[in-house]
């Protein structure tokens, strides 16, 4: 069981996260501090007693606010924002009329508006949790209060209370079980609201209180219990009871826990040990670590350096102010004489200062944050309403658990996956199993005809229906009576902890801690070996139609370390035997050594098995005479009681009595792979996503299921096992790891590259290589030097080219998270396609996501399903709960979940690429409309004097933010796609921007303000030169303040609108109603600002009657206004035409080639898969293809300690999905190149990988590159091993005379897989090949396909290839269904 250390809150069914919680509000609303305590001692039926010490109530308050606190209180919180106390104190400076020429209203209105907003917000969060929590404390309880029952609300409940429990009902608080109505003290609970589990759970009393049946005994009782004080460890508690001079130990098999269901136990008596707070539930509730974008750190830091370029900009005025008033104001002041505060120059610039931060700030909106908040929002629901992620199977949409996160999704560069469960289904079969040296359930040939499913019902009426089972063989052998066969499955039916309930007389059903235990019973079951229930002391099942009844006299926990667990049972005839299952390397090595020659033949089997990815166990027994069973239960007992290092004394216990057994034979169950599995992670690997298994299976298993699942492919260049048992050796493993890929690397780049080679002989030197000997990672016997080579520089490893993978034991990655030992496993691992942690532990998840955080500064996400997983989960930028079949834990500590593994490539490439690219574009816009905005006062302050005076009415500039700009910016940040969704799954090389940040950075922030700058110096000085000699129709000269205003407002109104229309890649009815919206929005209600009915009303605010409605009557106003537009935006429009042309992205080409296919559509071709399978095609077993060493997968997944039916998440299974081989890898393309800068300043030589040799391809064998978009997902089951690319460089030694016209081939979908090599050359030309439109003729120009077709050679890695005319076979399309609107 892995302890959540910060379980996630989800006893209330409380809508909102909680936010702020502080642990001492839990504590029934005390606050007081209370002393620190060391052990708890609680006396039965004893309230005065047990008050002295003031241990909490059972009342818990998770509430924030009342109605009294609400507001201070809120307010106080929402102040703490740095933004909003910033904006309070602009608010503040605003009220001093010496310092302010703006209303305060220009602030206090969007300031109100945004702690309204969040007030709202919090008020709901709270009621909500004002709700649960009155219908928690308001539950009813039955308290033994002077012998008499007494129905008790739970806040009433008080430590050292006896409370009754009937069916059905929750567990009021953590109890010590006295007593209950079922046999031995037996009572059954169900843990769902603390693991997540359904499954019942079995807990019993101490036998001294089990006899304590009534309610008179009960009220008699005063025990003392002395334990350990509140914690939050689920799994365990440490306790002693005090009662008529002796004492009993306690663990937490004897414990109710708060949140657990009574069920099947008509009724139970428990003491309150803990209560409230101080329950281990309550406990566990701790905060979620918060988590921040990047882009909310970079943003952070942006406004940070906006402010002190507002600071700079305010002491420029200043000084500007001091000169002007001290060689000009001067002059003045007979008739306009300074205000009386204001007696020298100095004091005058002190104050405009003041003046202009007011006046400036709008660089920094307020409606900046409330924005981010709602177009974050909006991407959210876009995630749970995604009907492509909406499992119909389990009735379960994809959520998003948080929305601070949505753009880190278009981010991520590291997944670390759990195995059991988010690869595979987590769903066992019972699939085949060696008896006595004979194996059953063999594969038959799959050409052949299938063999027919085993009818059970025949045989055995309880046998369960929905079991299959292939090989009769097996069936017969039990028929016939096999003692070994017989002897097989009755092991399976009582070595487990699986607890059973039969609803109806034959109807059982098994409620097992984890999915293998319930298939190994079911198929004990199924071949006549049923179990039927259990209690303490016995074990009941029907063998062969007959009842029979074991006496269990001991059970000998599984735990991680003994990796196995046993059963000592007396059988009806009363001879005792010993019955254990567990892992092959642990129990082989236990067998009496008659057993070699069947230890020989049941290892190849395991070997076997594992190898077609199963999972597997070896079962073994020893019998036991009276004298053995005496003298060793009595050392059993001796240890059970100890108090002091008690696991140790049982574990010692359990090796002494599990020697010399008897091997019976072994099991294997099948675990599936998810639907998709091979190809999500293949398109992910496409999308420079590096994928990281962390598995608690064995090394064997988990390098079947990365072979599975497509990590691992046979045309690696090669992978790494790290299995080192101390420092050293993993470092000298790590390092020659290295070594080997740099030797690699030259070898495969045709030469060496600088800086490696002198480090690479150094290495050789170092870890044992003769001085010039191409090695192969082990020691040559050569001289090594005395101190290690340090290790590479990073920037050299980044530049490996190659694929490798690693594979990393639990002992040895124990190592090599070691403090000295981090920078070897990261430059090792980092470099590799694929890495696979094995046996590792939950602590050990959570560390590796650590490293790479530390190391890489990448962003990370980690998925898993289990309660082991929850620390990673918690650990990573990004967590990603599976609901499966191990309970919600991970759901619950997640920011993100859905049901299938293969939903992550649409979260990832659809919804975090949008939501990255939308929050990009919106922030670039944002930043770039405000700086226009402001920057006019700026200039403006050089013609008044400096005197703040500002350029626009206050009306404009309160509404500027709010409704003028607002809603368009929402709509392209909500709204906006460069591709359609399924383009972004076909290319998944458009991801990779969003790993190097490129959209928004520091250079894109300050691209948007040198933008911003230009348009307010056009929109400044463009008018201000116009209508200072401009006259109206009447002869009136146009150049006063109000004319120039409304200009100026104009003209930038028009101008952000006009530009954000550009920026607009996706148009929806909703983008057209707030752009075009907000401009006829600005003119109405300026023309209703300067009407005469407001002057009427208000005539001391209004003073500029008509003079929107006359000025925008003149001709040359309208004039200003177009050439102002005109000359702020052309110049965009230019550049980004030329960027284009010369420069396109990948998303510009995409657009480009869906118009080429919507022109000229031509008939579908065969289909890709339909291709592939034409060259050839491979039968596939599940493994059966790959050549390799066979080693078993140990499946053994349940938690220590009977009846402790806690799932550990850590159960290991392997899938067996066939083996679809991945022909294909993508080529290097600009984004690589932009990648090695981030990581090095000097130049290095482009890694010549197998698809971008310079050599020229063979045009009758080569496979057609894939380019930066390519993946298998079309007919990928069908592809030849042979025809991989790994196999290409051994065919292109024969070179081919290239023709002297060249054309890069088309762009490659994913959904488009590459076509067969005999037909490469026959993409077509003028299906999706850009360059076919040429000069001559066509619907594009020449130019443009010229220039295009040079790009993608330059961005993409295309070679041109030559035609062939003998194959001009039709081209393999798939069909185009989407469309850019």
């Amino acid at each position: 069981m892995t302890v959540l250390k910060d379980f996630p809150e989800k006893w209330f069914p409380i809508v909102f996260p909680l936010q702020g919680k502080k642990q001492t509000r839990l504590n029934g609303g005390k606050s007081k501090k209370k002393r620190t305590e060391e052990e708890r001692r609680v006396r039965a039926n004893d309230r005065e007693y047990n008050e002295k010490f003031q241990y909490a109530s059972n009342c818990i308050m998770t509430s924030k606010y009342n109605i009294i606190t609400f507001l201070p209180v809120n307010l106080f919180e929402q102040f703490q924002e740095v933004a909003n106390t910033y904006f309070l104190f602009l608010l503040i400076l605003q009220l001093i009329p010496q310092i302010s020429s703006l209303s305060w209203f220009t602030t206090i209105v969007p300031l109100a508006l945004v702690l309204c907003i969040t007030a709202v917000k919090d008020a709901t969060d709270d009621y909500f949790r004002h709700k649960s929590d009155n219908q928690v404390n308001n539950r009813q309880s039955q308290v033994l209060i002077h012998g008499l029952l007494q129905n008790e609300k739970w806040m009433n409940v008080r430590v050292g209370d006896i409370i009754k429990l009937e069916n059905n009902q929750f567990v009021a608080a953590d109890l010590l079980l006295l007593s209950s109505s079922e046999p031995h003290g037996l009572c059954y609970i169900e843990t769902a609201e603390l693991d997540g589990e359904t499954n019942m759970k079995v807990r019993q009393s101490v036998s001294v209180t089990s006899e304590l049946g009534d309610q008179n005994n009960l009220a008699s009782f005063d025990g003392e219990v002395v334990c350990e004080p509140p914690n939050n460890k689920l799994d365990r508690f440490c306790g002693t009871l005090y009662w008529r001079d002796k004492k009993y130990t306690l663990t937490n098999q004897n414990m109710l826990l708060r949140g657990c269901v009574l069920r099947n136990t008509e009724a139970c008596y428990g003491l309150v040990i803990f209560a409230g707070p101080d329950t281990k539930l309550m406990q566990n509730s701790g905060r979620t670590k918060f988590k921040r974008t990047s882009i909310d750190r970079l943003m952070n830091t942006l406004v940070l350096w906006i402010f002190g370029f507002l600071v700079c900009m305010g002491v420029i005025l200043a000084v500007g102010n001091a000169v002007w008033e001290r060689e000009v104001g001067s002059l003045f002041q007979s008739y306009l004489p300074w205000d009386p505060p204001v007696d020298n120059f100095l004091f005058s610039a002190f104050l405009s200062f003041w003046s202009y931060v007011i006046i400036l700030n709008t660089v920094v909106p307020i409606s900046l944050y409330v924005s981010v908040e709602v177009i974050r929002l909006g991407h959210s629901y876009f995630i749970n309403w995604d009907q492509q992620m909406f499992c119909s199977q389990c009735n379960t949409a994809a959520e998003a658990r948080t929305t601070t996160l949505n753009e880190e999704l278009g981010q991520v560069e590291y997944i670390f996956s759990d195995k059991t469960g988010t690869l595979t289904q987590n769903i066992m079969s019972f699939n085949k199993c060696s008896i006595n040296g004979q194996t059953y359930g063999e594969g038959t040939d799959p050409l052949g005809p299938q063999p027919k499913r085993l009818d059970f019902s025949p045989f055995n009426p309880l046998a369960d229906p929905d079991f299959c089972f292939y090989d009769d063989t097996l069936l017969e052998s039990v028929k016939v009576g096999d003692s070994h066969t017989h002897e097989f499955f009755r092991l399976l039916s009582l070595c487990h902890t699986v607890m059973s309930e039969e609803k109806s007389e034959g109807e059982l059903v098994y409620k097992a801690q984890s999915p293998d235990e319930g298939a190994l019973v079911t198929a004990a079951r199924n071949f006549g070996f049923v179990f039927r229930s259990r209690t303490p002391g016995t074990i009941t099942t029907t063998e062969m139609g007959r009842p029979v009844t074991y006496t269990l006299l001991a059970i000998l926990d599984f735990n991680n370390i003994r990796k196995r667990m046993s059963v000592i049972v007396r059988n009806p005839e009363g001879r005792i035997r010993l019955y254990c299952k567990g892992a092959d390397t642990v129990l082989l090595e236990r067998l009496h050594p008659c057993n070699q020659e069947l230890m020989n033949i049941t290892s190849d089997h395991l070997n076997e098995y594992a190898a077609d990815g199963l999972r597997t166990l070896a079962l073994a027994y020893r019998d036991l005479s009276e004298d053995e069973w005496e003298a060793w239960s009595e050392s059993h007992r001796c240890a059970d009681k100890a108090t002091n290092c008690r696991e140790d004394r049982l574990a010692a216990a359990y090796e002494e009595i599990e020697q010399d057994m008897m091997l019976l034979g072994a099991t294997a169950i099948e675990d599936k792979l998810q639907e998709g599995v091979p190809e999500t992670i293949a398109v992910l690997s496409l999308a420079n996503i590096k994928i990281w298994v962390l598995t608690g299976d064995k090394q064997e298993t988990a390098v079947n299921i990365g072979y599975s699942c497509k990590m691992l492919t046979d045309d690696m260049t090669e992978v790494f096992i790290i299995s080192g048992h101390t420092v050293q050796s993993v470092r000298q493993e790590l390092r020659r790891a290295r070594e080997r890929m740099i030797e690699l690397s030259r070898t495969r780049d045709g030469g060496k590259e600088e800086g490696m080679d002198g480090w690479g002989e150094a290495c050789f030197m170092g870890n044992g290589f003769r001085e010039g000997q191409e090695g192969d990672g082990t020691g040559g016997g050569g001289k090594q030097l005395q101190c290690p080579p340090p290790p590479p520089p990073p920037n050299l490893m980044d530049n490996i080219s190659g694929e490798f993978a690693l594979v990393i034991n639990g002992h040895s990655l124990a190592h090599a998270l070691e403090a000295d030992m981090e920078m070897e496993f990261v430059l090792t691992a980092c470099a590799c396609k694929a890495v696979i942690c094995c046996r590792v532990t939950p602590l050990q998840k959570a560390q590796v996501v650590e490293l790479i955080k530390k190391h890489k500064k990448a962003v990370t996400l980690a998925i898993g399903d289990g309660a082991n997983d929850v620390s990673m989960i918690k650990s990573a930028h990004i967590g990603v709960g599976i609901s499966g079949q191990e309970g919600i834990q991970a759901v619950l500590a997640s920011d993100y979940s859905f049901s299938q593994f293969r939903f992550l490539q649409r979260l990832l490439l659809v919804h975090g690429r949008w939501s990255y690219l939308r929050m990009c574009r919106f922030l670039c816009y944002f930043f770039y409309k405000n700086f226009a905005f402001t920057m006019v006062h700026f200039w403006f302050g050089f013609f008044c004097g400096f005197s703040a005076q500002t350029v626009y009415d206050q009306y404009f500039i309160t509404l500027y933010n709010i409704v003028y700009t607002s809603l368009p910016v929402l709509a392209m940040g909500i709204f906006d796609q460069d591709v359609p969704d399924q383009r972004s799954l076909e290319y998944p090389k458009l991801y990779e921007p969003g790993q190097l940040n490129l959209l928004f950075n520091k250079r894109e922030f300050f691209i948007c303000i040198a933008q911003g700058i230009y348009t307010s110096v056009v929109l400044f000085f463009v008018p201000c030169a116009i209508l200072s000699d401009a006259t109206q129709s009447t002869g009136v000269p146009l150049a006063d303040y109000q004319t120039f205003a409304v200009t100026t407002a104009t003209a930038l109104v028009i101008v952000v609108s006009v530009q954000i229309a550009l920026d607009t890649g996706f148009w929806t009815l909703i983008n057209h109603v707030f752009v075009w919206g907000s401009v006829g929005s600005y003119f109405a209600i300026m023309f209703a600002l300067h009407s005469q009915t407001l002057f009427r009303i208000f005539p001391n605010h209004f003073h500029f009657v008509g003079s929107a409605q006359s000025t925008l009557l003149q001709p040359v106003v309208w004039l200003t206004i177009a050439l102002a537009t005109a000359i702020c935006i052309v110049p965009v429009l230019a550049f980004r035409f030329l960027k284009v042309d010369l420069k396109p992205q990948l998303s510009d080409t995409v657009r480009y080639t869906q118009l080429v296919r919507q022109k000229k559509r031509k008939p579908v071709g065969r289909s890709v898969g339909s291709a592939w399978r034409g060259v050839g095609s491979v039968s596939e077993g599940r493994l059966g293809a790959r050549s390799g060493s066979r080693r078993s997968g140990y499946a053994f997944a349940h938690q220590e300690g009977f009846g402790e039916l806690i799932t550990s998440g850590k159960n290991m299974r392997l899938s067996s999905l066939a083996l679809a081989t991945f022909a294909s890898r993508h080529s290097s393309s600009w984004i690589d190149t932009l990648r090695r800068k981030k990581h090095t300043h000097t130049h290095t030589p482009p890694s010549a990988s197998g698809e971008c040799s310079p050599a020229p391809s063979c045009v009758s064998v080569s496979v057609p590159p894939l380019s930066n978009s390519s993946s298998l997902l079309g007919g990928s089951q069908d592809t030849p091993i042979e025809e991989e690319t790994g196999t290409a460089p051994a065919r292109n030694t024969q070179t081919v005379a290239a023709s002297s016209t060249q054309t890069p081939p088309a762009l490659a979908p994913v959904s488009e897989a590459a076509t067969p090599q005999a037909s490469a050359p026959a993409l077509g030309a003028g299906d999706l090949t850009l360059t076919a439109v040429t000069s001559h003729g066509g619907d594009s120009p020449g130019g443009w396909t010229i220039t295009l077709g040079t790009v993608q050679e330059a961005l993409f890695g295309w070679k041109a290839r030559t035609a062939a005319s003998s194959s001009p076979g039709p081209t393999s399309v798939a069909k185009e269904t989407g469309q850019i609107e």
